[in-house]
Order: structure tokens, then C-alpha cells, then sequence
């Protein structure tokens, strides 16, 4: 699901020494392998000769000329139990042959394997990104915060959205389409992120470096990179760098944060309170982390907290049938059950299809009839 890894910065540092240039690759002691070249977009995007004939015979042939045909007929085969099949897996991020090898892809492969599936069968794809989503993984149990990525595709007048990932709870923004060298920038700062958990610093230099030519402007790669320099024992240049990726977005949550850890860390207070407080004004009007933050209270059974939190969520966003549900659920737990039905009712009203309006109306349901006997039983 996450289209751009961003890490977070948990390390301990060297002591401060003059300002440096950013290191080269050269410049990083005892890389004990030679590094991994990062790959090329045509490389990245190449389609091997059998799926090549495979959506010739399966796509365009039976598809003719109708766009919309060709996507319904696309999604069958990528999608279907008689076609690719393919498993989610979170842990590598893979090329399009890869993904074709394997049969496994997180979001942002699979986004690359129907795009260059869609041009092969003649269609206008491209990759589009959403924005931070709310994710939710029953075999973990547990909520996500992350980036996440999907595919548009041209059918007429209007671009059809095509997304593997079913967990998604909430968007804060709508989808917008990318040019192939954006796109390039999330498969280099992914693969820069995994190279970087697996120990491999000097390939993830190289990777990282690759998402910053690919887009200069690309703040989680930037991000990524202060991660690393840390790790390769440099507090200026991944200053350098978080400030860098701050320049471009002001109020990118994961940098700031990595920031005032960095400053915490050298001891820079003055640095440390300038930040803390961005970082501070950020997260009090963002209303994702203030759902996160009610979960956390919830889950302590601190329903009062849960409740402040739930409802500040609310009035930043208020459209989010999850944050009512939320609401009505603390709200339950703390016996409050007229409000709890209240809330059940506007999130009843805010569900965005007939599947989660009707698990809303059982749960509405039951409550009344809850409330009903509570009645009844008071009354005797």
C-alpha cells in the first residue's frame, strides 16, 4: 500500500563536526558489496514478450476498439482467478517483470504493471497519486497512515480509477495524475527505503539519490535521504536534507518530525522548540493524526480523550463516516447511548457505498433495540 516509504529517524548520532558537502558514494567507508546500479524507467516498466501476447489475446483482440471494453476486459485478467492472480505483498517494491514473475506487488508496483498494461493494449494510463490514506489490515490489526498511489486510465471524457488496495478507510486528497519521472521518484525512494532497512547503505545512497534527479522536488525522498546520512554518520547533510525536503513542503509531518529528533539529539534546544512548534501547529489541524491519536486513547479505554480527539477529527474533516463511527463507538463504550446513536446515524448517512450502509444500519439497529430493553427494563 505505501506508494512512498518515509522513514523515521531513531538513531543515535556522531558528534557535530564542521558543515560538509552531501557525501558521495565514494565518500561512504567499507561498502563491504559493490553497490546496486538503481534501474532505468524502461527497465522498470518493461513488459515481458509472453504478458505482451498474453493482453494482445486477452485484451485488444476481444476488446476491439472500445476503450472502456479494453479496462473491463484489463481488470478481469489482472485481477482474475484465470489471469495474473496477483498477492499483495508489502515487503519489495518490483519492476513489472517482476511482478509478472512473482504474481506479488504492493500498490505502487501493481500501478506500474497496469499502466504499462493499459499503453500496451492502446489506452491513456498513468499514475496518480492520492495523498496520505487511512489504511486498515485485518491480519495486523492494525490503522496506517502512509501515501498511496493509484491508476487513471482515459476512457472518454473522464479518467476510471483502478486501485488494488481495498483497505483504504480515508483519503485526504483526490487523486491527481503524475508524469513517469514522479512516478519514478516513488519506485527509487521505495526501493532506496528497502535497500536502507536491509543494511545495504550504499545501494540505498545510490537509489535515493536516483529519486531526487527523477523529481528535486520529491519531499519523502528527502526525507529518506536525512535517514540515511544519519545512519552513515552525517547530522549536516541529513539536516541539510530535511530542510531541503521543508522547503518544498512546509508541513511535511514525517520530515519535521525527523527534524526535532535530530535537534533533540544535538542538543540544538533553540532549533528543537522552532520546529516542535511547526510540527505541533501541523498535527493540531491534521485531522488523520487526530483520528490516530483517538484510537490510542481508545484503545486505553481513556474514552474522554478519545471522545476530544474523535470530534476534532470531526470539525477538520468532517465528512469521514469512519470518524463518526468512531465517535459513536467511544461513545457507546462510555455508556453515553443516545449519542452513540447519533453518531451511527450520520455515519449511516456518510457511508460511501451500500456495503458499509448497511454493516451502519445492523449496528444502528441493534443499538436502538439496546436502548429499547435498557427502556423497558428502567420503566419495571
Amino acid at each position: 500500500m505505501f506508494a512512498s516509504l518515509t522513514l523515521a529517524a531513531a538513531l543515535a548520532l556522531a558528534p557535530a563536526s564542521p558543515a560538509s558537502p552531501l557525501p558521495d558514494i565514494t565518500d561512504i567507508p567499507s561498502v563491504p558489496v559493490t553497490p546496486i546500479a538503481p534501474l532505468t524507467m524502461e527497465q522498470v516498466m518493461a513488459v515481458p514478450e509472453e504478458l505482451r501476447a498474453e493482453v494482445r489475446k486477452r485484451v485488444v483482440e476481444p476488446g476491439g476498439g472500445s476503450r472502456s471494453r479494453k479496462l473491463d476486459l484489463l481488470a478481469a485478467y489482472v485481477f482474475g482467478d484465470d489471469g495474473l492472480a496477483l498477492d499483495y505483498d508489502n515487503d519489495y517494491t518490483r519492476t513489472v517483470s517482476e511482478v509478472y514473475r512473482d504474481r506479488k506487488a504492493n500498490c505502487l508496483s501493481f500501478t506500474l504493471l497496469f499502466v504499462a498494461l493499459a499503453r500496451e493494449a492502446g489506452l491513456d494510463a498513468q499514475v496518480q497519486e492520492v495523498g496520505e490514506v487511512l489504511a486498515w489490515y485485518q491480519d495486523e490489526g492494525v490503522i496506517y497512515n502512509a501515501n498511496h498511489v493509484n491508476v487513471g486510465v482515459r476512457t472518454g471524457a473522464q479518467w476510471q480509477v483502478v486501485d488494488v488496495d481495498t483497505n483504504i478507510l480515508a483519503a485526504r486528497n483526490r487523486p491527481f495524475g503524475v508524469d513517469d519521472r514522479r512516478a519514478m521518484a516513488h519506485f527509487h525512494n521505495n526501493r532506496g527505503a528497502e535497500l536502507m532497512a536491509d543494511g545495504d547503505l550504499a545501494s540505498a545512497h545510490l537509489a535515493l539519490r536516483a529519486a531526487l534527479q527523477d523529481d528535486p522536488e520529491f519531499v519523502p525522498a528527502w526525507n529518506n535521504y536525512g535517514v540515511l546520512l544519519l545512519r552513515m554518520g552525517d547530522p549536516q547533510g541529513a539536516e541539510h536534507a530535511y530542510l531541503t525536503g521543508l522547503r518544498h513542503k512546509r508541513e511535511h509531518a514525517a520530515t519535521l518530525s525527523n527534524l526535532v529528533s535530530l535537534y533533540r539529539r544535538t542538543g540544538d534546544e533553540r532549533q528543537q522548540r522552532r520546529y516542535e512548534w511547526r510540527l505541533d501547529r501541523v498535527q493540531r489541524t491534521d485531522p488523520f493524526h487526530q483520528f490516530m491519536l483517538a484510537l490510542e486513547c481508545e484503545h486505553n479505554a481513556n474514552y474522554e480523550c478519545a471522545i476530544t480527539r474523535y470530534r476534532r477529527a470531526i470539525a477538520l474533516q468532517g465528512e469521514e463516516h469512519q470518524f463518526h463511527f468512531g465517535l459513536a463507538r467511544v461513545y457507546f463504550l462510555s455508556g453515553d447511548l443516545g449519542a452513540a446513536q447519533r453518531e451511527l446515524g450520520r455515519a449511516l448517512n456518510l457511508g460511501d457505498n451500500d456495503k458499509v450502509r448497511s454493516v451502519y444500519k445492523q449496528k444502528l439497529d441493534s443499538l436502538r433495540r439496546w436502548r429499547e430493553q435498557a427502556s423497558t427494563r428502567l420503566q419495571h
